[in-house]
């Protein structure tokens, strides 16, 4: 026999084992065993990115990390889930990285560690310095395992409370509504998990198309390392509304947006869904005295937007704004006010011609209070919670979770989860109408002690987009930030496979 023919037997091999599917047969065909259909399977290994948190001295942050009980995940094997240290590097004014980098971290030591699902764990850090963290879960945690890090700054340019998810690594990302004007201070925090560097590429586009960089591209992140991006370095434009492409040329990254606003102080800006004809942006607060959209249309082909605002008891259309038309690869930008007027809301954006539509990316710039108490938030649009999906830090009080049903009505149960420092779990259901948004109060575990995780799971009816507001007043400022709640990808599609050897016959 051939060497390749060994070769191909040891891969059959090897495939046969990592599915657990596949049916063993012979050369020349009869006694196959029927090969079993395609499975959903708890996923082994997840990972997660969250950006560096400083700029402020006064920066105070809580990391929170949770995997949800009673899963596919929860039992059977042990696992872990951990967060570790980067190192930090700068970008300098040409948008070059430092190569010195700026901190030495400990990257052997945890800053959060999981031990168990169905109770999360947290961990502080103040100050400009806190890192950026990279983390691997493990075996029974890994299905679902979800982190978050929330920051307060009371004061300065800075500002606000800024809560993020955070993300996995990838390749491709879309951030609608960041700005270059001169009264915002925008960066793009670029995370790299892997042993080897990153190389990254940043393109701006503005309400007239591309915004002219020489400098947005073949940026490094070095392995393990976090990047901050200033967005208003990589371009002499000014414009209020920009859409934000980072794409990798080698390697994978985790990207996020944090922009700060003189007067409305700051919070991340997470990245939009994938390009589609219809989005859903969950979760607009009820008090809301600004709604600005932002999308952009990635493609050749321009995009007619109908837009609804879906509440409590149906669907509007907002007064002068009932559509949108987006120029291929231009930012559009509308200003709907207080469109809420009193009673939380999501929106959604369909083909104004009912068709596919024109795949567009979108984003939220959202704004609570009046003078020098102006918060921001800011809500990209976002997938359907799916099988499940966990918003990880919340407190005793302050917590909004908003549910929306675009189409059908759907039911959904709502478990929040034992609190980090003591506490048992509470499970809710609830109906959300088809067309309409529920906000709701949640209810808090019994005996909370610490922070708790809200976990959001599909029961029946039709698909489920779901935010949490997490409200935490300070001097008088009503500061808030919005997280939505994707599928948290805890399951995977494993193919059903039958070994065919006669591929090996000479």
């Amino acid at each position: 026999m051939k060497s390749t023919s060994l070769s191909l037997i040891a891969g059959a091999a090897a495939l046969a084992a990592v599915t657990g599917f596949a049916a063993l047969t012979a050369p020349g065909g009869g006694g196959a065993t029927e090969a079993k259909a395609a499975a959903r399977l708890p996923v082994e290994r997840s990972s997660l990115l969250c950006p560096a948190p400083g700029l402020s001295d006064l920066a105070e942050t809580t990391y929170t990390s949770f995997t949800p009980s009673g899963g596919s995940g929860s039992g059977g094997e042990a696992g872990a889930a951990e967060l570790k240290q980067t190192t930090s590097a700068t970008v300098d004014e040409n948008g070059k990285k430092d190569e010195k980098g700026k901190k030495k971290a400990d990257p052997e030591k945890p800053v959060v560690s999981l031990k168990e699902p169905g109770k999360p764990a947290t961990a502080d850090a103040s100050g400009a310095d806190a890192p950026a963290l990279v983390g691997t879960a493990t075996g029974r945690l890994a299905p679902g395992w979800t982190a978050q890090q929330t920051t307060t700054v009371e004061a300065g340019s800075a500002r606000g409370l800024l809560g993020v998810s955070c993300t996995g690594p990838d390749t491709d990302f879309w951030f609608p509504a960041a700005s270059t004007a001169k009264s915002r201070e925008d960066y793009v925090h670029l995370t790299n998990p892997d042993d080897s560097a990153a190389v990254a590429d940043i393109e701006l586009y503005g309400p007239d198309g591309t915004l002219k960089s020489d400098v947005g591209e073949g940026i490094t992140v070095p392995a393990r390392s976090s990047v901050p991006v200033l967005i208003s370095t990589l371009t002499s434009e000014a414009a209020e509304d920009v859409t934000v492409h980072v794409t990798t040329r080698t390697g994978r990254v985790g990207a996020v947006v944090r922009a700060a606003d003189e007067q409305t102080g700051s919070d991340w800006l997470a990245a939009s869904a994938d390009p589609s004809g219809t989005l859903v942006l969950p979760g607009i607060p009820a008090d809301a005295t600004s709604v600005r959209l932002v999308a952009f249309a990635p493609g050749d082909d321009d995009a007619d937007l109908k837009v609804r605002l879906l509440g409590k008891n149906g669907a509007i259309s907002p007064a002068g704004h009932e559509d949108l038309h987006v120029k291929s690869r231009m930012t559009a930008g509308v200003d709907l006010k207080d469109i809420t007027r009193g009673e939380a809301g999501s929106l959604l954006l369909t083909p104004a011609d009912g068709g596919k539509g024109t795949p567009v990316v979108a984003a939220l710039r959202v704004i609570r209070g009046k003078g020098d108490g102006q918060e921001v938030g800011y809500i990209p649009a976002t997938g359907p919670v799916g099988a499940q999906a966990t918003a990880a830090d919340n407190r005793a009080k302050g917590s909004t979770l908003s549910l929306t049903a675009p189409g059908a009505t759907a039911t959904v149960k709502v478990i929040a989860s034992a609190g980090s420092e003591g506490g048992e779990e509470t499970v809710k259901t609830y109906t959300v109408k088809g067309g309409t948004t529920l906000a709701v109060t949640p209810s808090v575990p019994s005996g909370l002690k610490g922070g708790y995780a809200l976990t959001v799971r599909t029961e029946s009816g039709g698909p489920v987009h779901a935010a949490r507001t997490l409200s935490l007043p300070q001097n008088g400022i009503e500061m808030f930030t919005v997280q939505t709640l994707p599928y948290d990808g805890g399951t995977v599609e494993v193919p059903a496979a039958e070994q065919d050897l006669s591929v090996l016959d000479d």
